[in-house]
Formats: structure tokens, sequence, C-alpha cells
């Protein structure tokens, strides 16, 4: 017997969806299995890039059939279906995403959500080598702060690290970016051996020219050929402590709706961030799920597991299948990753390359 009354219909968000009486499905939030509401939604727009970092990929990448992605058309539906079943931050990544053609009418599409108020905030994660030419759009469309890539302030490291990058772009994309009014991030990944060297030097560059900062530990991601991930893990714990030897650390409660936990330098004042995926598990407060370039739903950045949105979403014009489908993804959404670097051998590891997942 279908329910003839408001007091009779589910009010079970992880309900089933299948039967379009029940109202409560059309509107209900994103609700994990662990009472986690889903506001956040990361977006590969494409998996090519002009660098090829070597924690990222493969120096010699094979990168996905062009056919293979989905439109622009189409993951601005994508995202749109999202944003209408509650998603209020959308990040835009790659690959590099500013290297996909045709990428400003995709913001400009995605900005009247922004425009209506359904969307807070848009955002974008960038290499920072294509800003100097992007960078005034991307404001006038209402992007108002980006995450830029830099692991080291050292040319020839810098053109180690990145194979085909070269700093001096990079730091004239910032430049660009600043002069646009965007707020700027800088991202580091910490790496053993590679930049230890270079925590002060990086955060006293972030302290002088008023970027945040936020330090990355390596994740367990693609098979890097020769490259070996413990060789590369250098602990945030350790970085905290080094910090510690030369600045007065305050832990912050703050919180940006990522994984990040913060502290200030009180010498200083700027904010530090520490993203710890594996000396310190971010999972329980995740709110976020990733769309790869292709369509596939990734519930979790540590673990296997997808949901294929392309087939619904080509499947029909109609948007109740596909919103069905995110919500029956969403309900499989793990408690957390098991990325494990212990025992000096990685445990947890996945087999796609951050470049396709998006970050």
């Amino acid at each position: 017997m279908k329910p003839s009354s408001p007091a009779l219909i589910s009010r079970d968000p992880l309900a089933p969806c299948a039967q379009p009486a029940y109202l409560w499905c059309m509107t209900a939030p994103l609700i994990d299995p662990f009472a986690r509401a889903i506001s956040y939604l990361r977006v590969s727009v494409t998996d090519r890039c002009d660098f090829r970092c070597a924690y990222c990929m493969t120096e010699h990448m094979t990168f996905l059939p062009k056919a293979e992605l989905l439109s622009l058309e189409e993951l601005d539906r994508l995202c749109t279906a999202f944003i209408r079943l509650g998603v209020e931050k959308l990040r835009i990544t790659g690959g590099e995403p500013l290297v996909r053609k045709g990428i400003l009418t995709f913001f400009a599409a995605i900005s009247r959500h922004l425009q209506t108020g359904a969307l807070k905030e848009l955002t974008l994660t960038t290499n920072g080598s294509q800003l100097r030419k992007y960078a005034a759009d991307l404001a006038a469309l209402g992007v108002k702060r980006i995450n830029v890539s830099v692991d080291t302030l050292d040319d020839r490291k810098f053109a180690e690290i990145t194979r085909w990058g070269r700093l001096p772009q990079v730091l004239d994309g910032i430049a660009a970016a600043r002069e646009a009014g965007l707020k700027v991030k800088i991202n580091a990944v910490a790496l053993k051996g590679f930049n230890e060297d270079e925590l002060f030097t990086l955060t006293e560059w972030c302290a002088r020219d008023g970027h945040d900062l936020t330090f990355i530990e390596v994740m367990p991601m693609g098979d890097m050929g020769e490259v070996q991930r413990t060789d590369q893990y250098w602990p945030l714990s350790d970085l905290r402590a080094q910090l510690a030897t030369r600045y007065t650390l305050t832990d912050l409660t703050i919180r940006s709706g990522g994984p990040a936990r913060y502290l200030r330098l009180n010498e200083t004042g700027q904010t530090i961030g520490l993203i710890t995926p594996l000396t310190h598990n971010f999972c329980e407060s995740c709110n976020r799920v990733r769309l790869t370039c292709t369509g596939a739903l990734y519930m979790c950045l540590g673990q296997e597991d997808m949901a294929d949105l392309r087939a619904p979403l080509r499947a029909s014009p109609d948007d109740a299948p596909l919103e069905q489908a995110i919500r029956a993804a969403i309900a499989r959404k793990p408690k957390g990753h098991d990325f494990d670097y212990s025992r000096q051998k990685v445990a947890g590891q996945v087999r796609r390359h951050m470049s396709h997942t998006g970050g």
C-alpha cells in the first residue's frame, strides 16, 4: 500500500528512492551511513596535465581517450544534480583543470549556482602554469580562492619533481592570481629527502607574501614504477616537530570543510594546514566525494569502490535516475580509508593515479 499522507512518508535519508511517491527522496540531504552530510564535491575535469609530478604520475603516462571523457555540458549537469541534493562547495581539479579545452565555459555555467546562492563556494586546485592566462576570468566568474601546488622554491628541484614544469611560470601565475584578487593557498607535498630542508623557506615565503600554506603527506596511489612511496614519505608529525623548534605553535579548532587540521605560528600569525591521511586518519569528519572526468564517483579517496554515474546520465534526459544513482552511491560510502606505511611497506594502496581521481 502506498503512503497517502506526509505522516506515512519515509524519513530515512538512505531509504530506497525507486518509488516517486516517496517525496522525501526528492528533498532529503545526502547523508552517508555514518551520519555525515555530504556537502563537498571535488570534480576532475581532465586526467591530463602539463606537468608530470613524481608523486602523482609516471613520466610517460597513458591518458584516457578523449572520447571517454564527459563533455563540459555533462559535467555541468552532474554538478547541478549534486548541488540540487545539497552540495554547497565545488572544487574543480584535474590533472590540471586549466588545460581542458573550453574550461571557462564550464566555470561560466556553474557560476549561475553562485548567483542563486545554492552553491556557496567554487574553488580550483591548479599547478599554476595557466594562471597568467585565466586568473582574471576566473575571478570575474565568482572564484574567490584557489589552491596552487608548490613543493619547492628551488628552480632545479622544481624541474626535477614536476619533470616538465618551470618555477618562474608558476610564480608568475601566482602573481597574476593575486592581481586578480584571488586568495592563494599553497599546497606542498612533504617529501622525505627532497623538501625537508625547505620547510622554513616555504613557510617564510608564504608569510611574507600573504599565502596560506598546507602541507600534505604523500599518499599511496597509482603504480609509480621505480619510485617507492616509503622512500618519499615524510610524516607530518616530524614536520610539525621541526616547526616547533623555531615557532610557538597553537592548535586551532577551525575547519574549512576539507581534511586539514590547522595550527598558528604565533611569531608570524600565519595559519598552517596539515593534511595527514597516514599519521592521523581524518576520515571521521569526511563530508566529500570525488567525481572523475569519466563520470565515476569515488566515495573515498583511499578505496577502490566507485559508482558509474555516466550510464544513468546518458540513459535519460530525466535526472531522477541520476539522483537515485547518486543516493545509492552515498549509501555505500565507507567509514574511512586503509592507507598505511607501517612496517616499511605500503598498505591500502589504490591502483588509480591521483591525477585520475582529482585529489
